[in-house]
């Protein structure tokens, strides 16, 4: 047997690109939903030039169902097989207000926009993969209309090793600037009926609590941040530049599920391991600044739109009990 979460423990493969504090639920998946997220994090000196560094970002994060798909036939050594395969997109947005001794910088901060496809895999005999490819841009007002893309992909399998321990392992190939292959590991522990471990390393780790059926507790660490495209002035031209910003998140967030078709998550800790970089247009590092930690606060709602039989189609079509 499955549990609900080992579905969206998978794709949050390519979710946690933008993590969010709301604990992974399957109506994610195979309803159409929207979750609208702010973050706050407060000015803090910055230790190389001791100029003061704050960060606000407000985002929205839909899921939207393609296709699910059943088959029966043979598979690996000609043995008969029965196959789901469950198709979707993952579109963000993203408003990111950087602030430097108190001013905004740049001014209308930076504008996020991308695209995921995600395909999940699950049979009989096969198991249970889950593949995914997409891309987009963070730019300032100056740069959008020259943006520099980024792109991302990968593949990983998922490996039952009894009804409380799970494994998942596979490769994402991101590009920003230059190309990086990243191993990933995850993994999920239930720790008795109501605490759980889980993580997709070097992403996130979270352990989990059930308080009940309509409330979650999560103690998260979470390695985010952003890398977006700016203009800097000078008293002769215009230069473009890249500001890559990188942190590491120890959080406290509890979700609630109100009236069937709301979430409500609320998260609250520390932003630590804060540095910012600055590149030229030639992948050079011009500076390096970091910041000691600071306070974090993120609030976040999602909406499912509808209600589908997609889910139960899937599950009976495979055999395999979510």
């Amino acid at each position: 047997m499955l549990s609900k979460k080992l579905l969206c423990f998978s794709i949050m493969l390519f979710v946690g690109f933008s993590a969010f504090c709301q604990t992974p639920s399957l109506s994610q998946l195979f309803y159409p939903n929207i979750t609208l997220k702010t973050e706050i994090m407060p000015d803090a000196s910055m230790m190389s030039n001791g100029h003061q560094f704050g960060l606000n970002r407000s985002s929205a994060l839909g899921i939207i169902p393609l296709s699910t798909e059943i088959s029966a036939g043979i598979g690996f050594g000609k043995k008969a097989d029965i196959q789901a395969k469950h198709t979707l997109l993952i579109a963000n947005l993203a408003q990111i207000n950087t602030t430097t001794d108190g001013k905004e910088q740049p001014d209308g901060g930076y504008k996020t926009m991308g695209l995921t496809y995600v395909q999940v895999k699950a049979s009989l005999r096969e198991k249970f993969w889950v593949y995914g490819v997409g891309g987009g841009v963070t730019q300032s007002n100056e740069t959008f209309f020259n943006p520099q893309p980024y792109f991302y992909g990968g593949a990983a399998r998922l490996r039952i090793l009894g009804l409380r321990t799970q494994i998942l392992y596979g490769t994402a190939i991101v590009y920003s600037q230059k190309f990086r292959i990243i191993p990933i590991f995850g993994f999920t522990k239930a720790l008795g009926d109501d605490w759980k471990i889980s993580g997709i390393l070097p992403f996130r780790a979270s352990l989990s609590y059930k308080a009940n059926e309509w409330l979650h507790l999560d103690f998260n660490t979470v390695y985010d941040g952003f890398s977006a495209g700016y203009q800097e002035y000078s008293s002769a031209e215009k230069l473009v530049r890249r500001q890559n910003y990188q942190q590491v998140k120890f959080t406290l967030s509890a979700n609630a599920h109100i009236l069937n078709v709301f979430n409500l998550g609320i998260e609250g800790g520390l932003a630590g391991f804060r540095q910012v970089k600055t590149f030229n247009t030639a992948n050079e590092n011009l500076t390096t600044s970091t910041m000691p930690a600071t306070p974090y606060l993120g609030l976040s709602l999602r909406y499912i739109t509808s209600k589908s039989k997609l889910s139960s189609k899937f599950m009976k079509g495979t055999g395999i009990d979510f």
